[in-house]
């Protein structure tokens, strides 16, 4: 069986995304335990409905507020899952704000429609320790068309490949 591929590209997100969701705070160390329960609870909630003025039905699943900021990615973090809104948008009660804020990002694709290949393109990202990441706010994005992407901050004085 041969190893996934995961294509990336590196842009310049100019401006912040604003996203409104639902809050986990967990660590790497219990996410295979953690995780699948909160996308359970996203799904069964129908948490996409109840977000007003969200900008589109993409979800995304921000990773951030990391014990360790700016250094790695051990420790406790909130992954917060909903979808992106105006800054100002309201917070529905029983859920969070956070933001992603603009920066230098690698931007990795995993293959349409394949959410089982998800985790395994995280180990890929992990492993790649030439790139200078922020651990401030990385995030997973789902569109309606099946596309998914991983988008990790940079640091804006690093030199980019």
């Amino acid at each position: 069986m041969s190893t996934p591929q995961f294509p990336h590209h590196f842009e310049a997100l100019a401006q912040a995304i604003t996203v409104v969701g639902i809050e986990l705070r967990t660590s790497n160390a219990e996410a295979m335990q953690t995780i699948p329960p909160h996308w359970q609870r996203f799904g069964q909630e129908g948490v996409l409905a109840n977000i007003g003025f969200r900008r589109s039905d993409d979800v995304f699943a921000v990773y951030t507020h990391f014990e360790n900021a700016g250094s790695n990615n051990t420790g406790l973090y909130s992954l917060v899952i909903g979808a992106a809104v105006p800054a100002d948008a309201p917070v529905p009660a029983g859920m969070v704000r956070v933001v992603v804020p603009a920066s230098p990002r690698v931007v990795f694709g995993v293959e349409k429609g394949r959410f089982d290949l998800v985790g395994a393109a995280w180990q890929a990202i992990w492993a790649r320790t030439e790139l200078a990441k922020t651990f401030v706010a990385e995030y997973e994005q789902y569109r309606a068309s099946g596309d998914i992407t991983i988008s990790i901050g940079l640091s804006p004085s690093a030199p980019q490949p």
